[in-house]
């Protein structure tokens, strides 16, 4: 019986023969190994204590985790035995000036979903890789995605998953029992269609007409325009909602709305939305802020937000064309006496 193939394996079966490559070999297995060490923190149940706020928050204004800071010190740790030229993160305002020699520019957020941390739901890291270019730090990173040599995610759930693409195709490994390999599974495809969505559905009033004409469609089922019954989850982490969207297709989306805060989507572009969407269109998806391609955008500010929907092609060809105009529903869930009110 043939052995699985490693993750060291694969990277080293790229035959990268150039320096830029093998800096983004480096890189990545640091990053790998880094994230071993985070999942085995996330898994340890032993020390309650260290789950709880650290009492700071991050420039986002969110509240930190002891995993947070511990996730994001371990990562840049990686990030500099790698050699790796800069690190953007989450948990930083301006960028970490690492080895101005290296090749490799990483933006990251460290712990995505670190809300979920409480009850036990899954929580992950998502990363991008960017060649090294002209300009100072910053410019770095204020490119489009399409720019990116490498984007991936790691998953803390009742497996620890690492999904990688280098631009060929998007693959799948699980981290082993002891935590010393990352065993290759599968290639992922992103299904051409699938009846499911994803989307916080309490902010319904304050979506735009167009967000709210598709969810609509949705909840019309079978006698509405897409002809199909459609299921909806949530599950208030980007990684998980990508990684159930590898699996077996639908489409995630987090609009802008009208909230203070929220004009320009919630989601983070150099270390969130660009990242995944690189995956996701590496894997036969698609990605779009709701009129542009994701990796044809380019970020004004190191942690700009861009509205997000990705997923399969079909749903976002249904959600592109989705109508902008005011509309009623009739559906109890979102009626006037209904569980999300939308007037009064």
């Amino acid at each position: 019986m043939q052995s699985p193939l490693t993750l060291h394996q694969f990277l080293i079966g790229l035959n990268l023969r150039t320096a830029e490559g093998a800096a983004l070999v480096k890189v990545i297995e640091h990053l790998a190994e880094a994230a071993a060490h985070v999942a085995a923190a996330v898994a340890d149940g032993s020390r309650n204590a260290e789950f709880a706020d650290e009492g700071e928050t991050n420039i986002q204004g969110e509240t930190q985790k002891f995993l947070d800071v511990l996730s994001h010190k371990l990562f840049l740790g990686a990030a500099q035995n790698a050699g790796a030229h800069s690190m953007l993160s989450e948990e930083e305002e301006e960028p970490v000036s690492i080895d101005p020699r290296g090749l490799i520019a990483l933006a990251i957020d460290p712990l995505d979903g670190s809300s979920n941390i409480a009850i036990n739901a899954p929580i992950g890291t998502i990363f991008g890789l960017y060649p090294v270019g002209h300009g100072g730090i910053s410019a770095q990173y204020l490119r489009p995605g399409k720019n990116l040599l490498a984007a991936a995610y790691v998953v803390y759930g009742p497996r620890t998953e690492l999904v990688l693409s280098v631009g060929k195709g998007t693959k799948k490994f699980v981290l082993t029992g002891d935590r010393t390999d990352w065993l290759y599974v599968c290639d992922c495809v992103v299904p051409q269609t699938a009846c499911e969505f994803a989307i916080n559905a309490s902010n319904h009033r304050h979506w735009s007409s167009k967000v709210r004409s598709f969810v609509n469609n949705c909840l019309d089922g079978k006698q509405g325009p897409y002809g199909a019954d459609y299921n909806m989850r949530w599950l208030a982490a980007l990684v998980g909602e990508t990684h159930r969207i590898l699996t077996r297709g639908g489409l995630f989306i987090y609009p802008s709305d009208s909230r203070k805060g929220y004009e320009h989507g919630r989601l983070r572009y150099c270390y969130e939305c660009a990242p995944i969407s690189f995956l996701i269109e590496n894997a036969g998806g698609k990605a779009t802020d709701g009129k542009t391609p994701i990796l044809e955008l380019t970020p004004k500010s190191l942690h700009a937000r861009v509205p997000f929907c990705f997923g399969s092609p079909q749903q976002i060809a249904y959600f592109e064309a989705a109508n902008d105009q005011p509309t009623e529903h009739p559906s109890p869930l979102f009626s006037d006496r209904g569980f999300f009110r939308t007037k009064g």
